[in-house]
């Protein structure tokens, strides 16, 4: 009877396993297996070249310049993300008037697609006309190319995606907050501890498996987000907002060659891979207290 349950457990589950690996495991494992391999052209299959794909993706200055962009996407995305969403989630927990209306406003550009979010924010960018131009003109600041200047561009490629992904993390905070015991608010306040020292001394530890969860995707967010880069600046001037994805995306389907990009891809899922594992076993000893 153990066996005949366990026989209908592993039937209703193959329908997600074929899917799963169909889609999943089978496609990084051909992907793999490509990355040794040349560019299959015309009547030509692949050839096996070993190594040859990493050693061109070494001797890439544009896939260098591309993962130094990333990093620093990703070290201002991840803080001000996590920040922005923790300070709007504490903020809406609070019995303000119209609260129910600012958790709808910050919630807002999370629903939106991030091509129709990068057109919104190409509208303020735009040299002469856009938003944040109307604004400075009326301190007398002069005009500039926010998009167009390399110093500039990856900056405001950035803020669009703080601004888009703010509002998803708030959403989990905020739950965080709401399942937290009143008791213990109420307890600070007998003792008159001040909201900041109750925040940091008591709401902050609590928070801490919520953190790791956001952490997580963040990180995962800073280096698979590229769609408003089609939208505002294409990787430019000169790759100064080019991101590994957008790379990956030219290499393999402007380019087309499928071979390096697989490599490319390799590397990219193995860092990602390699950081998840560092959160979750090392991390997450500390954020349980163990």
């Amino acid at each position: 009877m153990k066996g005949r349950s366990a026989s209908q457990a592993w039937l209703l589950l193959l329908p997600a396993l074929l899917i799963l690996l169909a889609f999943t495991h089978w496609p990084a494992l051909a992907t793999l297996i490509h990355s040794f391999q040349s560019t299959p052209k015309g009547g030509r299959p692949p050839l096996w070249v070993g190594l040859e794909n990493y050693q061109v993706m070494l001797d890439d200055p544009v896939f260098w310049r591309a993962a130094i962009n990333n990093l620093w996407f990703a070290a201002a995305t991840i803080p001000l993300s996590i920040g922005l969403a923790l300070a709007m989630a504490l903020w809406v927990n609070e019995r303000i008037r119209g609260r129910t209306f600012l958790r709808m406003a910050y919630f807002t550009p999370t629903v939106l697609p991030m091509i129709a979010v990068a057109n919104i924010w190409l509208f303020f960018y735009t040299p002469q006309y856009g938003l944040l131009e109307q604004v400075s003109g009326l301190f007398g600041l002069p005009s500039h190319n926010w998009l167009g200047d390399p110093r500039t561009a990856l900056a405001c490629v950035t803020l669009v995606a703080v601004w888009k992904e703010a509002g998803f993390f708030m959403i989990f905070y905020l739950a965080a907050l709401q399942s937290l015991n009143p008791s213990l608010r109420e307890a600070a306040a007998i003792e008159g501890a001040s909201r900041w020292f109750f925040f940091r001394r008591v709401q902050w530890p609590l928070l801490m498996p919520t953190t790791l969860f956001v952490l997580i995707n963040c990180v995962i967010n800073a280096f698979r987000m590229v769609d408003h880069l089609f939208v505002l600046t294409r990787g430019g001037p000169d790759n100064a907002s080019t991101l590994l994805l957008y790379h990956l995306y030219e290499v393999g389907f402007k380019f087309w060659d499928t071979g390096y990009a697989s490599a490319i891809t390799v590397v990219l899922i193995a860092a990602l891979v390699g950081v998840t594992l560092l959160q979750f076993f090392v991390l997450d000893r500390k954020v349980h207290y163990q």
